[in-house]
């Protein structure tokens, strides 16, 4: 996972006029899936048949601005983030929002605590620079076993996390 916290606020912040905007997260269908156009990642891939994938959106508007996909892992009381990725219009110098990433770990702690688990997340990190930054951005800790970068958010952590954001989840 290659996923950067850019900014943690409680809703997405537009990049432009810094004004914040209210989101909303639920499942993704997989005909929304199948319309993604210009991602990193192949949120088909066979490695995710058995994940959730949650999409992030701006309140009351069907623009995907982020998605998660979630395992549970009943036993050891966690959910793995598989992966995480900021829509392709939230990337780089003329980025629309600040706030996806961050958003999308609170929606796997939210997940996490719905599950019975406590908000307790684990997921590997692409790289050493990675881990540093969710060190940094999301207090995560290295594990380092059975992957050199695996990193997890324990409850304490998780419940800070969900201190900052305002998830509204819609259900289908």
């Amino acid at each position: 996972m290659d996923l950067l916290i850019d900014k943690f606020t409680p809703c997405l912040e537009n990049t432009k006029t810094g004004e914040f905007i209210e989101t909303s997260f639920s499942l993704a269908s997989a005909q929304e899936i199948k319309k993604l156009h210009g991602w990193k990642f192949n949120w088909l891939s066979n490695d995710l048949k058995e994940a959730e994938i949650y999409k992030l959106q701006i309140k009351n508007d069907f623009v995907i601005q982020g998605l998660i996909a979630l395992t549970a892992f009943e036993r050891d009381n966690a959910v793995y983030v598989n992966i995480a990725e900021s829509a392709p219009h939230n990337l780089g110098k003329n980025k629309q929002y600040n706030g996806v990433g961050g958003h999308l770990f609170a929606v796997a702690v939210q997940r996490s605590k719905e599950l019975g688990y406590g908000g307790f997340v684990f997921m590997d990190a692409k790289n050493t620079d990675l881990v540093k930054h969710y060190q940094k951005a999301l207090g995560a800790t290295l594990l380092g076993i059975p992957h050199p970068y695996r990193m997890f958010i324990d409850e304490d952590t998780a419940e800070n996390l969900l201190k900052i954001y305002t998830l509204d989840k819609e259900e289908l």
